[in-house]
């Protein structure tokens, strides 16, 4: 088995309703609003695309319509509308009846880096495995983040741990590899992503590995203008 068939499946959340992005997602889904001309949630596919992802389940609520249009035809790609919004945990739960794998592959779709700038997922996908972890996470320095509006979300201990506050502070990206039997001990219906983080750590099977390269979270039109200012520099 080669290492592209050994990538995981991806699920993209791209359900939230982006009220933070308002005026632009009163008539956009978030994930469809161009970064320097480039969708977010097509950075974000090319990114993991590079590394090797080959098929891929997004979530779609906010004008669903346009993200399911934005596919159509793709032949590695399956959009699930949730009538109804389930959250960051519901969503991924009920993403589960569309993937296949024991291993699944979990990305933001408002945040991206530049493939050009590093490979994280590859290092991601591999630590996971070797330590047999419930869940690892992707993280970056805040010093790296551009357009976040947090000092940090935990810590990184040197042996990759994370923890509340011993290690190096970092900022969670959005990007995940999980097992399918921790996502299975979600409740079916809305429901938050905290449960599934509380699971892993009872396992003490949480980790992080870290994001070498900038980082650039579109949360809002200052984040967008932050984004667009720093890709049209480079």
């Amino acid at each position: 088995m080669t290492e592209i068939e050994r990538f995981p499946e991806v699920m993209l959340l791209a359900a939230g309703l982006g009220t933070r992005m308002r005026p632009l997602t009163d008539a956009t889904p978030k994930p469809l609003i161009p970064v320097a001309g480039t969708p977010l949630i097509d950075r974000v596919i090319t990114a993991a695309v590079t590394e090797g992802a080959r098929r891929f389940v997004i979530n779609a609520h906010a004008h669903a319509d346009q993200v399911v249009a934005h596919f159509a035809g793709h032949p590695r790609v399956t959009v699930l509308r949730e009538e109804t919004l389930l959250g960051v945990g519901g969503g991924l739960r009920n993403g589960l009846s569309a993937l296949t794998g024991d291993t699944l592959l979990v990305m933001n779709t408002d945040a991206f880096w530049l493939p050009e700038a590093d490979r994280p997922l590859a290092r991601l996908i591999a630590r996971h495995r070797e330590i047999g972890a419930a869940m690892t996470m992707l993280c970056v320095q805040p010093g790296r983040a551009v357009g976040a509006r947090l000092s940090h979300d935990f810590c990184l201990d040197p042996v990759g741990r994370i923890t509340p506050d011993s290690g190096a502070p970092v900022i969670y990206t959005g990007v995940m590899v999980v097992e399918r039997a921790l996502v299975q001990t979600l409740p079916e219906g809305k429901g938050p992503m905290a449960p599934l983080i509380a699971a892993a750590e009872a396992k003490d099977g949480l980790r992080g590995v870290h994001l070498l390269a900038p980082w650039f979270h579109v949360g809002d039109p200052e984040g967008l203008a932050e984004a667009e200012a720093r890709l049209g520099a480079a």
